[in-house]
């Protein structure tokens, strides 16, 4: 007799199947409605395809449209296949390469037959339009087992270049896998997939742009397009993240940095920014709350150097794992041509030494901590640095203010000894919530833990991640109401790190905020205090920000408040606009008044008429417009708007003064 299988369910009960059956034989022995609403199986942990036997007995859980996250990623993943499946059916010699799924959607990379263009935004109607037909179909998605011959020939028959290439990489001693759609399309993929394309929503997908990208990431390689899509489960959800898009459009930093004169990029520097007087007043109000919370938590600050000897980020660490992205430099005077004009290239000496221009502060600031003998009674010593960082990043990767080549940081480090390290993070972990509460935002705080590829040893490893979770423990946050989880794998080489993730105003996420808690760097660089044993020891030395950068933070100040900053970020607090010429003797009066409160304000004596001085004004996102006629120039008054507020009030020049000198006072100055 055949011995049953023993499948163990979430709820604590044991089904017995006959071998050879799967999932899906599972959800229709438990009943219709589970067996139509199943997905795929959580099979022992692993995502798997809902008809794929089991191999044993097993741990199941079944995957159904509640399970959001494993549906989405579903979804998404067969929503790719689907749109390189009709790809093909509507133009035949098109090459297929690969297609994941992405936070939002999916992408497939593809290259147009020799006899047409390459596939642009008119083509994607026509694309759509097929994948709903196949969607409609409900063709079912099957699991094969192939092997790298049987794929290495089905592609080089078939023309398929790309997929030929990557099939002769493959290895021979791994399971191999295609998937069929129906019995006329098929493609290389682990999987897992849905059962059939009918479990899709035909409305619930929306091809959204194409684009260029290189074979394999390289720019070597040929060409291709890449069509970008967006899925979800029901069109509800499709709506609701379409509707955020055309949100996110009108809260654009760039957009609105445009409009209100805060900053511009050009081809001259790269990733670098121009910040105009407006823009960097926003900046030097941020430099300056952030200094006061520095000082209040007993951060010292420091100035270190740009360039440093690329010896010295070979001691760190840097240069072996980061090199690609930092800026060297030859340490040796340019040759010009004899004319002067410097138009010849200089030539670098082959035993010129190397600089490097600092993508991150933390070697800098071992070098000060090294400087004279620390006791451990000097512990901890918290340093604090505005460090401008240059990283070399892409040119296809620079967005705006949120990835730069040149950046500012709020970067401090603290060393401190071993006992110390819970209170120290518990301590960060307070201001951090003083800064973002101060914003307006909430955060979830998250855990990143060891990577594979890695420094330390593992013993350091435990006890760093350990630190991290009891000092959150010791704030409070270890809970679902500040989003707590872990992120295996996701730390940096040298540290795990606790990461504060922030929601702004339309719903979207910024991992922003860090402390990582290192014992690698001050070993690597050769950092000590003398203990109370009158030994050498290493410091633990904790990596901290909280903005992160300033021109990124800047860039998700604006798209959180839609460009409406709190009156004391503004870079115009008010703006006075008289009604005639003849009041403008008076405007002068508020001005001169206002200003000597200490606000930042400006008249606007054009002839124009009012409403387009407040539409104007307006769309630059002036917090407060003071209008004066001549009633309120005889009565000692204003009129005053508040940007975003239908209703307008009058008041005296001294309220009017008292009122905006209460609202332009940062957070952590008012009572």
């Amino acid at each position: 007799m055949t011995e049953l299988l023993k499948i163990s369910l979430p709820d604590g009960s044991v089904r017995e199947m006959e071998p050879g059956s799967s999932p899906a034989d599972v959800a229709a022995a438990i009943g219709p409605g589970l067996a139509k609403a199943a997905l795929a199986a959580r099979v022992n942990g692993e995502v798997r395809d809902l008809g794929r036997p089991f191999d044993g007995d097993s741990e199941l859980a079944l995957i159904t449209s509640r399970d959001e996250e494993d549906a989405l990623e579903l979804a998404r993943h067969d929503y790719a296949h689907i749109l390189a499946e009709a790809v093909q059916a509507l133009y035949p010699g098109t090459q297929i390469t690969f297609g994941p799924a992405t936070e939002d959607g999916f992408y497939y990379d593809v290259m147009a037959p020799a006899n047409r263009e390459p596939f642009s935004s008119e083509d994607l109607p026509a694309i759509e339009e097929k994948m709903r037909e196949i969607i409609k179909a409900d063709k079912p998605l099957r699991r094969e087992a192939w092997t790298r011959e049987q794929l290495i020939e089905k592609w080089e028959s078939e023309g398929e270049a790309f997929k030929a290439e990557w099939a002769k990489e493959l290895p021979e001693n791994e399971e191999l896998t295609v998937y069929w759609s129906g019995d006329d399309w098929l493609d290389m993929c682990r999987g897992p997939h849905l059962p059939s394309t009918g479990k899709l929503d035909p409305q619930a997908f929306k091809l959204m742009r194409v684009a260029g990208a290189y074979w394999r990431g390289d720019q070597k390689n040929a060409q291709l397009t890449r069509i970008y899509g967006t899925g979800w489960l029901n069109k509800k959800q499709l709506n609701a993240h379409l509707n955020r898009l055309e949100e996110a459009a009108k809260r654009d930093h760039r957009k609105l940095g445009r409009e209100m004169d805060l900053f511009h990029l050009q081809e001259e520097a790269h990733g670098s920014v121009f910040w105009h007087p407006k823009g960097y007043r926003i900046w030097r109000e941020l430099e300056a709350y952030m200094r006061r919370k520095m000082d209040g938590g007993g951060y010292r600050e420091i100035k270190t150097p740009q360039l440093m000897d690329v010896r010295q980020w070979e001691q760190s660490g840097h240069w072996g794992k980061y090199a690609e992205n930092m800026f060297a430099v030859p340490d040796m005077v340019p040759q010009v041509d004899e004319d002067g004009d410097g138009a010849a290239k200089p030539s670098v000496e082959d035993d010129a030494n190397w600089m490097a221009i600092k993508p991150m502060n933390c070697p800098a600031h071992v070098i000060v901590f090294k400087q004279g003998i620390t006791s451990y009674r000097d512990l901890p010593i918290r340093l604090g640095e505005m460090g401008c960082c240059h990283r070399n990043e892409p040119h296809g990767a620079l967005h705006g203010l949120m990835r730069v080549r040149q950046f500012t940081q709020d970067d401090a480090h603290i060393f401190c000894t071993e006992d110390q390290v819970v209170e120290e993070v518990r301590k960060f972990c307070k201001l951090a919530d003083e800064v973002y509460r101060d914003f307006g935002f909430t955060y979830h705080v998250k855990l990143a833990t060891r990577p594979e590829k890695r420094f330390g040893s593992d013993a350091d490893w435990d006890k760093a991640e350990q630190e991290l979770r009891d000092a959150v423990a010791e704030a409070g946050m270890d809970n679902d109401d500040y989003g707590w989880e872990e992120l295996p794998g996701e730390g940096a080489f040298y540290a795990p790190k606790l990461e504060w993730h922030l929601t702004d105003a339309i719903g979207r996420t910024w991992q922003v905020g860090t402390i990582q808690s290192d014992r690698v760097l001050p070993d690597r660089l050769d950092a000590t205090f003398v203990g109370e044993d009158g030994g050498k020891h290493r410091p633990v030395m904790l990596h901290r920000a909280i903005f992160g950068s300033y021109e990124r933070f800047i860039g998700i100040l604006i798209e959180h408040y839609a460009g409406r900053l709190p009156v004391w970020l503004s870079p115009v607090q008010a703006v006075i606009a008289p009604i005639v010429s003849d009041i403008n003797d008076y405007a002068g009066e508020v001005e001169a008044k206002l200003a000597a409160a200490g606000l930042r304000v400006k008249s606007d004596l054009r002839n124009e008429k009012i409403n387009y001085k407040v539409r104007e004004h307006s769309l630059a996102k002036v917090p407060h417009i003071l209008v004066v006629g001549k009633r309120e120039a005889e009565e000692g008054k204003v009129t005053m708007r508040t940007l975003g507020e239908k209703d307008q009030r009058v008041m005296s020049l001294e309220e009017a003064a008292s009122f905006l000198s209460k609202a332009a006072t940062p957070p952590d100055l008012a009572e």
